[in-house]
This record gives structure tokens, C-alpha cells and sequence, in this order.
């Protein structure tokens, strides 16, 4: 069979049944599947059959079938959405985010945030210029000054839920969600003070902007146990000169049998102190029992640590929510949502405390 020939059936075949695969034409003619699929390649290009995956159909087919299928779903809304550069704790959040608004056909837009305030505010300028809807901001942290950062906020003419951040009163009608950072810490120090600790140390990145709110959760847990505050270990920045200081400093303490309990903020520290007290002959939790904050990679540590987990996904999501509440109903009151963390606890905490055994 001659090529314009072989061409010649296909269009028949095609025209005959609206739609042919490329493998069974290529059975019938007992030609090759690459042949038959040149020959469609030669008639799309002069328009008298159209190409889909694995086959082909006639123009009248094809028209029928665009006709026929329901339009793909427009975005309702394009929402902006600001991050922090570079930090492990927001993915999860910004995932929860991604989740929701394709449950419900928005579009996100994103940016990333500077270190200062006109950083950002050009990065929020030109997400209002592009058209967005409004803005869900998970700020730098720290920036300052704060009251010029909140009138900013307050000036903004578009919707704005806050995520994981919180603002004071001068910040004006905008929204918040975020983890209750505070209540985690308690949760920490609870679970800790049940296994018979009484000290228990406190190690928290000063940078961090969940770090106050974490101090907060932990101090008001002991007042309210009647239990002393045990040391504080600040982490500094990880390329600073003390940066390694505080491990050396809470490593002699468990030697010392002064600390035998820690909550430490965030879990890359805690998985570090595990292999510098495992180098130093010392056994978690037997000598230091942790629990550790955020529960991104935990449980991967050579001794699983107990975390204290923040509903990350969940904050994303609600920001969302929020979102399209305050947009659908823009009179409607305001909201500011605490969503509350919870304890997972594994092999670096004790399951029980030994009679009469407190530390």
C-alpha cells in the first residue's frame, strides 16, 4: 500500500467511526504503530483530521467533543500570598494554603518577603497592582518599627488575614490565624513535669518569632505547676560564634545531673543535642529527656523525639477560609483564631516516671 494510499483508509476509518487509536489502525493496515502515527502527523498538518494522545478524530468529532465538555472551572479569586525566605517551619503552611484554595478555585499569587518594611511593602504593592483580591501575610519577622509596620497594615485597602503572625490593635480590620504557640509550650511542659521532671531547661532559637510566645507558654506552665523555672539556653544565628556555645553549656549541666529535662525549640537543634550527648556516653531520656517543637523531622532522630506538633496545614487552610469569608461578606465581624498544637510523644520522654523519682 502506497503512502497516499495508506493515508487514504485512514481518513476513511477515521470519518467512518469519529476516532481511532493509532494501534489498532496500524493492526488492520499491518503497518507499524510509528508509520501510522507519521500519517497523522501529515494529515492534521493539512487540517483534515485533528491529533489527540494515542489516536486520532475527525474535525467534526473533535468540535463535538469541546462542545460537549463542561469548561474548565475559572479561579474566583486571585488571593496574594507573602512568605518568609528560606525557613523549613512555612511549606507545610504554604501546602495547607495550596490545598484550600483548590478546593474552592482560587487562585494564590505568591511572594516572598524582605528583611525590611519597604521590602515588603513593595512586594504587597505590586500583588494590589496585579489585581489580587486580598492578602494573606506571613511577614518577616521583627520588623521595625512596629508601629509604622501596623499603620501600614491598617492603610492597606484590600483584605488582609495575617498567618501565623499577630498584630496589636493599630493594625486596623484585618484578620489573624495562627498556632497557639503558648499552649504548645504547656503542653511540653506538662507532659515532662507527669514524668517526675521539675527542672526542666528551656532551649529556644532567638531569632524565631514563635520564640516569645514559646517562652510565654512554658513560664505561665510552671507557675502554674508550682515548679521553678530550670535555665535558659538562647541559640543564636547558626553562622554566629556562640552558636555552638549553649550545646556545651547544657551538655555539662546533663553531666552535671543539674538538667535532666528540656524542651527545646525546633527540631534540627534537638536531633543535634541527641548525637552530642550519645558522643558524650549520655542516654536520652534516661540522662535528659526531651521534647522537641515544630515536628518537621523528629521522629527521624536516632532516638524519635517527642514533639510538640503545630497544626501547620490547618493554619494555612483556615487563611483561606478566612479569606474568602471576609470577601464574600465584607461586613461581617472580624476573627482572630488560635489553632491549637498537639503532643506526640515517642521514645525521648519517658512513658512513666519511676516511683518516688523526681529530677
Amino acid at each position: 500500500m502506497l503512502a497516499e494510499e495508506r493515508r487514504e483508509t485512514l481518513l476513511r476509518l477515521v470519518e467512518r467511526r469519529g476516532s481511532v487509536k493509532v494501534t489498532d489502525v496500524a493492526e488492520e493496515m499491518g503497518v507499524s504503530a510509528v508509520t501510522v502515527r507519521q500519517d497523522v502527523r501529515e494529515l492534521a498538518g493539512r487540517g483534515l483530521l485533528v491529533r489527540v494522545h494515542g489516536g486520532a478524530m475527525s474535525p467534526s468529532a473533535a468540535q463535538a467533543a469541546d462542545t460537549a465538555a463542561p469548561a474548565a472551572p475559572r479561579a474566583t479569586h486571585a488571593l496574594g500570598l507573602v512568605v518568609p525566605p528560606g525557613d523549613y517551619y512555612y511549606p507545610e503552611i504554604i501546602r495547607g494554603v495550596q490545598d484550600a484554595a483548590r478546593t474552592h478555585g482560587a487562585r494564590i499569587v505568591l511572594a516572598v518577603s524582605g528583611e525590611t518594611l519597604e521590602e515588603n511593602q513593595e512586594q504587597v504593592r505590586r500583588l494590589v497592582a496585579g489585581g489580587v483580591d486580598g492578602l494573606m501575610l506571613m511577614l518577616h519577622a521583627g520588623l521595625e518599627p512596629a508601629e509604622r509596620t501596623e499603620k501600614w497594615l491598617a492603610g492597606l485597602d484590600v483584605p488582609v488575614v495575617l498567618v501565623d503572625r499577630r498584630a496589636g490593635a493599630e493594625a486596623g480590620r484585618l484578620e489573624q490565624v495562627a498556632s497557639d504557640h503558648a499552649h504548645g509550650a504547656g503542653l511540653a511542659v506538662r507532659h515532662l513535669a507527669e514524668l517526675g521532671h521539675e527542672r526542666i531547661a528551656l532551649v529556644a532559637r532567638a531569632e524565631s518569632p514563635n520564640t516569645p510566645l514559646i517562652r510565654e507558654g512554658y513560664a505561665a506552665a510552671l507557675r502554674a505547676l508550682g515548679l521553678t523555672p530550670g535555665p535558659e539556653y538562647s541559640i543564636g544565628p547558626s553562622d554566629g560564634s556562640t552558636s555552638t556555645q549553649w550545646f556545651e553549656e547544657l551538655v555539662r549541666a546533663v553531666e552535671a545531673g543539674d538538667v535532666r529535662a528540656a524542651l527545646v525549640h525546633n527540631d534540627l537543634d534537638a536531633v543535634t543535642l541527641v548525637g552530642l550527648l550519645q558522643a558524650r556516653a549520655l542516654r536520652v531520656p534516661e540522662d535528659l529527656a526531651i521534647v522537641t517543637y515544630d515536628d518537621e523531622v523528629a521522629e527521624l532522630s536516632d532516638v524519635p523525639l517527642t514533639a510538640v506538633a503545630p497544626p501547620k496545614r490547618a493554619v494555612g487552610a483556615w487563611a483561606v477560609d478566612l479569606m474568602r469569608r471576609r470577601l464574600a461578606d465584607p461586613g461581617a465581624p472580624l476573627a482572630e483564631l488560635l489553632l491549637r498544637p498537639e503532643l506526640r510523644v515517642r521514645a525521648s520522654s519517658r512513658t512513666s516516671a519511676a516511683p518516688g523519682r523526681r529530677s
